[in-house]
């Protein structure tokens, strides 16, 4: 009896430690985003994060007719990516990201987290007017 309490334990905190790497630590995705770096903040009241927002070209709408703007929310852990980001708020950046499930409080509040940044660069005012102006 005693020793199927031990292998029933065993069992239960490996699945248990299974379970939490796949909800908290598994990548489900990697991706590159490019946009307008609209913000960058450090927030947070017990672990302090760094959050951001990209604003990307085009429109999308989950309903027909109307217009909403994209919005990429991140966070950020790398502190070296973080004073990156921090130079160059308002310029078009372009960014390399993973996806996790879930969110842990010390890596931020989104499931995206940027882990390099590939390209900064000025708007320029040719790219903003539209054609035929």
């Amino acid at each position: 009896m005693r020793k199927f309490l031990k292998l029933s334990l065993l069992v239960i905190l490996v699945v248990l430690a299974v379970f939490i790497w796949w909800r908290y630590y598994f990548v489900f995705g990697e991706g590159v985003k490019a946009g307008n770096l609209n913000f960058f903040v450090k927030k947070g009241f017990v672990f302090k994060t760094y959050e951001g927002r990209l604003i990307q070209d085009g429109f999308k709408s989950t309903t027909p007719g109307a217009v909403q703007s994209n919005e990429f929310e991140f966070s950020v852990t790398n502190d070296s990516i973080a004073s990156i980001l921090e130079r160059n708020s308002g310029k078009v950046v372009e960014l390399r990201y993973k996806e996790y499930l879930h969110s842990l409080p010390w890596r931020g509040m989104s499931t995206y987290v940027v882990t390099e940044v590939l390209k900064t660069e000025e708007r320029t005012a040719g790219k903003d007017l539209l054609p035929y102006q």
